[in-house]
C-alpha cells in the first residue's frame, strides 16, 4: 500500500538508490508514476507492504517500508531490486553501484567514484565540511538526521586527513 513518505514512522526501513546523473523533469514524472504503481502492488508473501518513497535532488530514490505492519522478505526485497534494475535499463542510468560517492558542490550534486573521491580528499578538493550523502542509513529517522551531513560526520571521514 502506498503511504506518503512523511506519514511513515521513523522506524521505517529505507533503501537509497543514487543515480549517476540527474533525471529530467519528464523522466521524473515517468519514474514517479512507476514508483506509485510498484509500491501500490508491493507485497511480502501476499501481504500488502505499507511503503512510500521520495525522490530528492532529481537524483536519489529513497524507498521506505513500515516494517511494523509487515516486514520485507527476501522475495519482496528481490522484487524492489528487480524494479530498480528495470529503471536502470529503461532510463540508461546507474542506480545500484554502491562504490560511488555523491556530495554537494554548492547547489550542485557531484557524483564520483570512490577512488576519485579519495584522490580529491588527498588533494584537499573536498574537506571535512563537504556535505556528503550517507546512503548507508538504515531507517527514516537516520535518513532525516544523518543522510546529508558533513563528511566529518559520515563514513567518508576515513578518507580525510
Amino acid at each position: 500500500m502506498l503511504v506518503p513518505f512523511e506519514n511513515l514512522p521513523d522506524s521505517s526501513r529505507v533503501w537509497i538508490y543514487q543515480a549517476n546523473r540527474s533525471f529530467t523533469n519528464e523522466e521524473l514524472e515517468d519514474i514517479q508514476s512507476r514508483l506509485d504503481q510498484f509500491v501500490t502492488q508491493w507485497t511480502a508473501h501476499g501481504a500488502d507492504l505499507q511503503a512510500g518513497y521520495l525522490i530528492k535532488y532529481k537524483r536519489f530514490i529513497i524507498l521506505a517500508l513500515d516494517q511494523q505492519i509487515n516486514a520485507a522478505t527476501g522475495c519482496s526485497i528481490d522484487a524492489s531490486v528487480h524494479f530498480i534494475q528495470q529503471l536502470e535499463k529503461e532510463f540508461n542510468v546507474d542506480l545500484l553501484d554502491k562504490m560511488n560517492v555523491s556530495y554537494k558542490q554548492g547547489e550542485f550534486i557531484a557524483y564520483k567514484s570512490l577512488t576519485d573521491f579519495r584522490k580529491m580528499a588527498k588533494q584537499k578538493a573536498v574537506s571535512p565540511k563537504t556535505i556528503v550523502f550517507n546512503n548507508l542509513v538504515n531507517n527514516k529517522a537516520e535518513f532525516l538526521s544523518d543522510w546529508e551531513v558533513p563528511a566529518s560526520e559520515s563514513w567518508h571521514k576515513r578518507f580525510l586527513n
